[in-house]
């Protein structure tokens, strides 16, 4: 974080805490973390909204196309002000690449499909579908950033992309084999049950399990996605529009959640340091 963003932290904990009590400031202070870590999935969020409310049906460019751009712009934005990191920019380069290959791959398996036209599409999904799934590794990499987040705990490493390679492959898998998901659920509480997330809101270090924060996170991300469906900007095999997800959809979330966190270590390991030093002390 930039000395910048640091000073205006401290000049903001500190005018709350001068007029809360200090339980109340460190949990306003982490819900206003939290908002600033959800920025690029909100700006994503409220323009699949607002394009939906007020999008003319005649216009010349397509509300998915404009999609793309917005989302292309937001991403030039934040680096440009410094708002969000080179790191952070590469997580979201691979979590599109990552995330556009899945959705070519179930739009033509018919597990869900996109209704409206659209020039920016890559074997029938636009491209701003892409960024979606990236606003989930965004979140995560800015997350670790904002809270100064460590791992304690931490399993070797070769196990958890073993894991996040499996729930990526059973995503594609199961549509000609049996489904693992059961299974998987296992492997993740199996390799990551021992595992601390420690991270500072305001002042106090503080720590909840990492399954823990999985599955908080997931259950945000079901509702997230309800948006798009709630919206028709996606539609489920056999949904219709402005339909809710199915819950089973959490499940889904909480797999692919585990890999967008191996993915982020991917690129930044640093928050690792912590399981590090504790094990070579």
């Amino acid at each position: 974080m930039s000395s910048d963003n640091l000073k205006t932290e401290r000049r903001l904990g500190d005018f709350i805490r001068r007029r809360l009590p200090s339980k109340l400031a460190e949990f306003i202070m982490f819900g206003l973390k939290m908002a600033w870590a959800c920025l690029f999935a909100g700006l994503m969020l409220l323009a699949i909204i607002a394009t939906k409310l007020v999008w003319p049906e005649a216009a010349a460019l397509a509300r998915y196309d404009f999609l793309m751009i917005y989302a292309v712009s937001i991403q030039i934005a934040l680096l440009y002000f410094k708002m969000e990191s080179w790191t952070e920019a590469r997580v979201i380069l691979l979590f599109h690449i990552s995330g556009t290959l899945m959705e070519v791959f179930k739009l033509h398996m018919g597990s869900w499909g996109y209704p409206e036209a659209g020039l920016l599409k890559i074997g029938g999904v636009p491209l701003f579908s892409g960024f979606m799934y990236a606003s989930v590794g965004s979140f995560i990499a800015r997350a670790i950033r904002i809270f100064d987040m460590r791992f304690e705990r931490y399993p070797p490493y070769w196990t958890t992309v073993v894991l996040a390679l499996a729930i990526y492959a059973n995503f594609f898998s199961h549509h000609f084999i049996w489904d693992m998901r059961y299974a998987l659920f296992a492997a993740t509480v199996l390799v990551f049950w021992r595992v601390r997330i420690y991270f500072t809101p305001f002042g106090h270090r503080l720590w909840m399990p990492l399954i823990l924060a999985a599955f908080l996170a997931s259950f945000f991300l079901y509702l997230a996605e309800n948006i798009g469906t709630l919206t028709g900007t996606w539609l489920y095999a056999g949904s219709r529009e402005f339909s809710f997800t199915s819950i089973a959809k959490l499940g889904s979330w909480y797999l692919l959640l585990y890999v967008s966190f191996v993915q982020v270590t991917l690129v930044n390991r640093s928050a690792l340091a912590f399981w590090k030093e504790r094990n070579s002390t």
